[in-house]
């Protein structure tokens, strides 16, 4: 893939976990406000907006860089042979980076502190088995819905699974490195103590290792183009899609010539229905 694409990739996951952690620690401080003294409630209210941000986030940026917007999908994905691992080490920075911002914009959106740490506990040995199963069932999810040719489904599956694993995991499924740390930097229902990070964040690779071992136990015929469809159907080649499109408008029609999708132009005088 050249470098314009990339960088396009880049930008929509550094925007997409940008979203996601404003949309995590967004409504965490609204359910703190809403629903003061019931922590059930705040937990339901955080875990629906979060469900239903993340499709929505999915669907936005998705089609260009698959809408992974976590490592650990990333680093998966690099492993299957969907994403080379030189493209996963790019999306690192821009996951982590793009929910650190995110994590800021909400705590002004909410005339918080811009940046501010943190005090919430979560370190136990409950959570850590927490967020090896989260992690673990998160990359089911998405492997086994791309291994069966459903990955349409997925923005709405990754969502429900997401949204169901706040109440079924005593951690609240952070199930990704770039949250937890996106999520150090708000003091408030939604957020992590630093101090707990590293062992989330362990638990959370070591669930990404057993969610591979799993889906080549349970789907040995997993191949990269199936990897490479993960989550959202997503662009990727060699050609810029705004450069190619502008190529489509200036090409002269050539009777009989076979388009890159295989199939052939139209030939002078007849007529095509635009596909938008």
């Amino acid at each position: 893939m050249n470098d314009v694409v990339l960088w396009r990739r880049l930008l929509a996951e550094f925007l997409g976990s940008a979203f996601l952690a404003a949309v995590v620690i967004g409504s965490g401080i609204a359910a703190q406000h809403l629903s003061p003294g019931d922590v059930g409630l705040e937990l339901f209210e955080n875990a629906a907006a979060t469900a239903a941000g993340l499709f929505a986030i999915i669907l936005m940026f998705g089609p260009v860089s698959g809408g992974h917007f976590n490592p650990v999908v990333s680093f998966v994905d690099a492993a299957f042979g969907g994403l080379s691992w030189r493209d996963a080490l790019a999306y690192l920075p821009a996951q982590t980076a793009g929910c650190v911002f995110g994590a800021i914009v909400a705590n002004l959106m909410f005339s918080r502190a811009a940046i501010e740490l943190s005090t919430k506990h979560r370190a136990s040995g409950a959570h850590f088995l927490s967020e090896i199963v989260a992690t673990l069932g998160l990359i089911l999810v998405i492997f086994a819905l791309a291994r069966s040719g459903r990955s349409r489904t997925a923005p709405a599956a990754v969502g429900a699974y997401i949204g169901a694993a706040y109440f079924f995991t005593s951690s609240t499924s952070f199930a990704n490195p770039a949250i937890t740390i996106g999520r150090m930097f708000s003091n408030t229902f939604a957020g992590i103590i630093p101090s707990a990070a590293p062992v989330f964040i362990a638990a959370e690779v070591i669930g990404g290792v057993l969610a591979f071992l799993v889906i080549k136990a349970l789907y040995p015929g997993v191949t990269s183009g199936e990897a490479a469809d993960i989550i959202f159907p997503h662009l990727r080649g060699a050609t810029d899609p705004e450069t190619e499109r502008g190529m489509h408008r200036h090409e002269s029609p050539n009777p009989g010539a076979v388009r890159v999708d295989g199939s052939s132009a139209p030939s002078m005088g007849s007529s095509s229905t635009p596909t938008g």
